[in-house]
C-alpha cells in the first residue's frame, strides 16, 4: 500500500474537460503507510537534490524545449503512421497545418498556469514545438508533465494523435527534450560570462555533467527507440561542448546576464523529468564540489566531420542495453539513487530490450 500526499500548489483546472462538474488536478508525493519515503517517488527524489543544492547556496532554474509529432487517426480514432502535414522547419500555412492546434495548446497552457513563449513547426513532417517559460527545477518538471498531457488531450479533441516518441519516423527528425539549466547564487547567475570566460563554478557544473552523462543516459533516454535518434539530424552523439554550435551535446547559447545558461541536447521526451533533472543537477554539483576544470570546447560542426575526427571523441551509449549496463555498474548512480529504484528500472528496461 502507498499513500498519496497532494501538493496544493500544483492545483489546476483541466480546461478541456466539461465546464459543468469541473475536473481539478494536483501532483502528489508518495510515501509508505508509515510515513517513510517511497523509493519510487521520483518527485521527492528531485526535491531532495534541490535541497542539496540549496545547502550549497545554489538554485537551479530549468527551461524545457519539447518536440512532438501529430499523426492522423483512423475511423476508429486509433493512431496511424500518417503525419498531420508535410511542412518543414518554421513553415507557415498551408504547409503547416498545425497552427490552430498549437494556438489551442498555448491557450490551454495559459489556463493551467504555464507561460508559453514560442510555438512553431519543426523540421519533420507533422513535427511541432511549443516552449514555455523556465522555472525552478521541480516546477519545470511538473510543467513538462502538464504540457505533455495538455498536448495529448488537445490533439485527441481535434481527431489527432500526439506522439512524444524520440524517433517515430525513420526518415524524419527525432524529437528531443532540450534542457536549459542555469545556476543562481545569492541572486546572481553563475553562468554569466564575459567573452566566453566562465566562472569556476559554472565550469565545474558543466564538466560534472559531461563526465557523468553516459551513466545518466539510461534515464534521460529510456526507450530502445531513443538510441535511433542519436547522431541523426541535430541530435547529438558525442560528449562535447561548444558555444552556440548545435551539433554538440552541450551548447552555451549567446545569452547574457540573468538569462545565461547551458543547454543539454541529448534527453528526449520519453524520460521521467524528475529523475533526469535530479541526476543532472547532482552531477553538476559534484563537479562544483570537486572543482572540476572544463575541458576545451569542440568548435566544429560534428555533423560534417570525417570519421577520423569523430573517433577522437567519446560518445553516448549506442543502445539502451549498453546504457543500462553503464548505469548498473556506475559508482555515481549507486551513490546518488535508491538501489531499489535502479534495479526495478534496469530490470524492466532490459526486458524491453529483449522484446524489441
Amino acid at each position: 500500500d502507498l499513500v498519496l500526499w497532494p501538493d496544493p500548489d500544483t492545483m489546476t483546472i483541466l480546461p478541456w474537460r466539461p465546464t459543468e462538474g469541473r475536473v481539478m488536478r494536483m501532483y502528489c508525493d508518495i510515501t509508505l503507510p508509515n510515513g517513510r519515503p517511497f523509493a519510487g517517488n521520483s518527485r521527492g527524489y528531485l526535491q531532495s537534490v534541490v535541497k542539496r543544492a540549496k545547502a550549497m547556496g545554489l538554485r537551479c532554474d530549468v527551461g524545457c524545449e519539447c518536440e512532438f509529432y501529430l499523426f492522423q487517426t483512423d475511423e476508429h480514432g486509433n493512431p496511424t503512421r500518417i503525419p498531420m502535414d508535410h511542412g518543414g522547419y518554421f513553415d507557415i500555412a498551408p504547409l503547416d497545418k498545425a497552427e490552430n492546434i498549437r494556438r489551442e495548446i498555448c491557450f490551454a497552457m495559459e489556463d493551467m498556469g504555464l507561460r508559453p513563449q514560442h510555438s512553431h513547426h519543426e523540421s519533420g513532417f507533422g513535427q511541432n514545438e511549443v516552449d514555455f517559460m523556465y522555472s525552478t527545477a521541480l516546477k519545470s518538471a511538473d510543467n513538462l508533465n502538464t504540457f505533455k498531457s495538455t498536448v495529448k488531450a488537445i490533439a485527441d479533441r481535434n481527431g489527432l494523435f500526439a506522439s512524444f516518441m524520440p524517433k517515430p519516423m525513420q526518415n524524419q527528425s527525432g524529437s528531443g527534450l532540450h534542457l536549459h539549466l542555469s545556476l543562481f547564487k545569492q541572486g546572481q547567475n553563475i553562468f554569466k560570462n564575459e567573452k566566453d570566460v566562465h566562472s569556476p563554478q559554472a565550469e565545474g557544473f558543466i564538466q560534472g555533467i559531461l563526465e557523468r552523462i553516459s551513466e545518466i543516459t539510461a534515464f534521460s533516454n529510456p526507450l530502445v527507440n531513443s538510441y535511433v535518434r542519436f547522431g541523426e539530424d541535430e541530435a547529438p552523439k558525442y560528449i562535447t561542448w561548444s558555444h552556440e554550435n548545435r551539433s554538440q551535446l552541450i551548447r552555451i547559447p549567446p545569452a547574457t546576464g540573468q538569462h545565461a545558461r547551458m543547454e543539454l541536447r541529448s534527453p528526449d521526451p520519453a524520460c521521467n523529468p524528475y529523475v533526469t533533472l535530479a541526476l543532472l543537477i547532482y552531477a553538476g554539483l559534484e563537479g562544483i564540489e570537486e572543482q572540476k576544470k572544463l575541458c576545451p570546447p569542440t568548435n566544429l560542426n560534428l555533423r560534417h566531420a570525417d570519421a577520423a575526427t569523430l573517433r577522437a571523441f567519446e560518445h553516448l551509449p549506442d543502445t539502451l542495453e549498453q546504457a543500462i549496463l553503464l548505469a548498473r555498474n556506475s559508482e555515481f548512480i549507486a551513490r546518488v539513487m535508491p538501489a531499489a529504484y535502479v534495479e526495478k528500472f534496469a530490470g524492466k528496461k532490459l526486458e524491453e530490450c529483449r522484446t524489441c
